[in-house]
């Protein structure tokens, strides 16, 4: 997908990127370029497939969830190299949002590439997961996770950061659907219910997607999250 079949794509949707967001989108990829010759960030460097891979991977499940326009405030569990946050904040400006991952080296990335490009109302954190989600509990109105852990885990992890009202978005690969089988009760034990699922083929058969969206309506119990070697061996049921 080149720069310009992702333009007309976001077109689709109603979206026609200004100048300054097409030059964000694209300074970021030389950045994260640049930054992966020195440390592990992507296997994905070529620049139609970043653009497709990651950018609109990262992008189409916020593209087809209608509420976005009525959020503000949005947490990226386990930011990684910066997806999907940072594609979503570059066309969605609107929504500030915080930035989590382990790794200092990555969050250092994340914050350059911030800075760069010069985004407002958004920055990356150092932090694990279940610390930061013990000492920012209920603060965002959606919180979105690609790539990070099987979804009985990723929920305990990101559940207890939503609003009561808010969305936990799970960006998921093909096991998406087997994953939410197994998560359902721990879904509901935590708070949200399921009121979307997704099923998206990429363009260039690029793979499948399943993105699963829940609501939040009531709170999540204090004893979530526990610590991260409970969650891990013993995943809520």
């Amino acid at each position: 997908m080149t720069p310009e079949q992702f333009y007309s794509r976001l077109k689709e949707f109603g979206i026609d990127l200004s100048e300054e967001q097409k030059w964000q989108l694209h300074r970021y990829y030389e950045l994260l370029v640049e930054w992966n010759e020195k440390m592990n960030l992507t296997g994905i460097t070529e620049v139609n497939e970043v653009y497709l891979k990651h950018f609109y991977d990262s992008l189409i499940g916020f593209l087809m969830f209608e509420e976005i326009g009525n959020c503000r405030t949005l947490c990226d569990v386990g930011s990684g190299a910066g997806f999907p946050a940072l594609p979503v904040k570059i066309v969605f400006p609107h929504l500030k949002m915080d930035l989590v991952d382990s790794l200092g080296k990555r969050v250092n990335f994340l914050n350059h590439v911030i800075n760069e490009t010069k985004l407002k109302d958004i920055q990356a954190y150092h932090s694990r997961a279940e610390e930061y989600a013990g000492r920012h509990r209920e603060s965002f109105d959606i919180v979105t996770a690609r790539a990070v852990a099987r979804l009985n885990i990723l929920s305990e992890l990101c559940v207890p950061l939503v609003k009561e009202e808010g969305y936990f978005i799970a960006l998921k690969g093909q096991t998406g659907e087997d994953e939410l089988i197994e998560s359902k009760r721990a879904l509901e034990t935590l708070g949200v219910q399921i009121i979307d699922v997704k099923q998206i083929e990429l363009p260039e058969e690029a793979g499948s997607r399943t993105n699963i969206y829940t609501k939040k309506h009531k709170k999540t119990p204090n004893k979530y999250p526990r610590a991260y070697g409970q969650i891990k061996n013993k995943p809520l049921k």
